[in-house]
């Protein structure tokens, strides 16, 4: 039988960009023969987020406390690993990661075996590549990362990433609150598992803000770094 994929769409007031994302997914075919489902995680937003989840028949679980990116995408893995998926993929309701660049993800992992896929804007320098602050602070955590995993991964802060079965039972038991993408790194290598990372190409924000700006990006540098430390200095069971 062909592989199971859920795509994990975790939204918070997503209502402007969702409906071309969930279309785009219902046309988009994956290679080796996998079945594609959506799964729409509703952060307890403020808008009709839901209702457009729901009109585009996409399956919906609305939160009933915002839990913040980390506790959403959590809830995500979660729902793939009680439904027996053999793949997860983080994609933002946003409209910045283009559905037609699943395949690069999956096939990357088909080819290596990596158990952690990170779709990366900075390998190849194709497609929206951020503000010039944000890239400091990618550069930055670029080297938090290297020092404490040995690996260098380039776009530590992409919510663009693919887990298979290893990755998802870590992640269900554990995964970082808020924003969890760089430390979530640190959690998977402390387990012994493959992360890498594919060239694929973004797109700038079709709709909705950011959660990170202007004195959040500091507060977010300084309160991931400590996790990270937190993560790197915990004693695994």
């Amino acid at each position: 039988m062909p592989g199971k994929v859920l795509i994990v769409i975790p939204c918070y007031n997503e209502e402007a960009s969702l409906p071309s994302v969930l279309n785009e997914l219902q046309q988009t075919t994956l290679p080796g023969g996998y079945q594609l489902s959506v799964l729409v995680v509703n952060d307890c937003s403020k808008d009709s987020t839901s209702e457009v989840a729901r009109k585009s028949h996409a399956t919906v679980i609305d939160l009933p406390v915002n839990l913040g990116i980390g506790g959403a995408v959590q809830t995500g893995i979660l729902y793939a690993r009680d439904n027996g998926f053999d793949i997860a993929i983080q994609l933002d309701g946003d409209g910045q990661h283009p559905p037609k660049e699943l395949a690069k993800l999956i096939n990357f992992h088909l080819e290596t075996g990596a158990n952690v896929v990170i779709g990366s804007r900075f390998l190849q320098k194709e497609g929206f590549q951020s503000s010039f602050a944000r890239r400091m602070g990618i550069k930055y955590f670029h080297f938090l990362n290297r020092i404490m995993t040995g690996l260098s991964i380039y776009d530590s802060t992409s919510g663009f990433r693919l887990f298979d079965r290893s990755a998802i039972k870590i992640a269900a038991a554990n995964y970082p609150d808020e924003y969890p993408e760089p430390e979530s790194l640190v959690v998977f290598s402390k387990s012994g598992l493959k992360i890498a990372e594919v060239a694929v190409v973004m797109s700038a924000r079709q709709g909705g803000q950011s959660s990170i700006r202007h004195f959040g990006s500091l507060y977010y540098c300084i309160k991931v770094s400590l996790a990270m430390l937190f993560s790197f200095i915990r004693k695994t069971s």
